[in-house]
């Protein structure tokens, strides 16, 4: 990975704002992720993320916490926050920003446990693909202290495999419709590939049950996105 994520927070971070992150994926077509969004204050938040914030409790770990926005409005209220990204240069941002617990780390290889985990912005992107689901649901159990919480967000696409007509024109024998491949660019440069998923919620509910979490719909938001709590 070219870490072209984390550079794009450095740059807007530092005053060398010039441009966007730019998105697609294997159903999509490029999309811009405006970079000041990323640095956003709960004001600005959507409301999945103003309630999981809400609904915290605890000693929490912050998943995937890009520049530390999550964490910071946490860190503001009193609460311990560990924040953890694969990005170095989020985490460096993050650091610069204030955040006093951030460390680059990928999420199964965290050994603390904690009350509250949060996963934002499609937190079940960083399980991949459906055959990775299971692993990482019951490695975030295992970091859960008694009466802990996971705080997970993300969408039913099926939507976006409507036709005119409203018909639904994914081929049923293929992989699960919300596996897909994910890709970014900044400043001209292409970033490695990545697999991301987006899991509606009945999925998410069996993959929960079967490995002995609890799963409870919180909130819908506005665009067939919803936040979970699982314990």
């Amino acid at each position: 990975m070219k870490d072209l994520f984390g550079k794009a927070l450095l740059d807007y971070q530092n005053g060398n704002y010039t441009e966007d992150i730019i998105t697609s994926t294997s159903i999509s077509d490029e999309d811009t992720l405006p970079l000041p969004y990323l640095f956003r204050t709960f004001t600005k938040m959507p409301k999945l993320e103003q309630k999981a914030l809400q609904l915290t409790k605890g000693k929490t770990l912050d998943v995937g916490c890009g520049s530390g926005s999550h964490s910071l409005y946490l860190q503001d209220k009193g609460f311990y926050v560990k924040a953890i990204d694969i990005s170095e240069g989020a985490i460096e941002v993050a650091k610069q920003r204030g955040v006093n617990h951030a460390k680059v780390l990928d999420v199964l290889n965290e050994t603390e446990s904690f009350d509250t985990i949060l996963l934002l912005m499609n937190g079940t992107g960083i399980f991949q693909d459906m055959s990775q689901v299971s692993t990482y649901l019951k490695h975030l159990k295992s970091l859960l202290n008694p009466n802990g919480q996971i705080l997970i967000d993300s969408s039913d696409i099926k939507y976006m495999y409507e036709d005119e007509d409203g018909g639904i024109w994914f081929n049923a024998n293929n992989d699960y419709y919300g596996e897909l491949d994910y890709f970014l660019s900044y400043k001209g440069e292409q970033e490695q590939p990545m697999k991301w998923l987006y899991l509606d919620f009945n999925t998410l509910l069996t993959a929960c049950t079967s490995v002995g979490l609890n799963c409870e719909l919180v909130i819908e938001g506005e665009h067939f996105d919803y936040l979970a709590k699982l314990g």
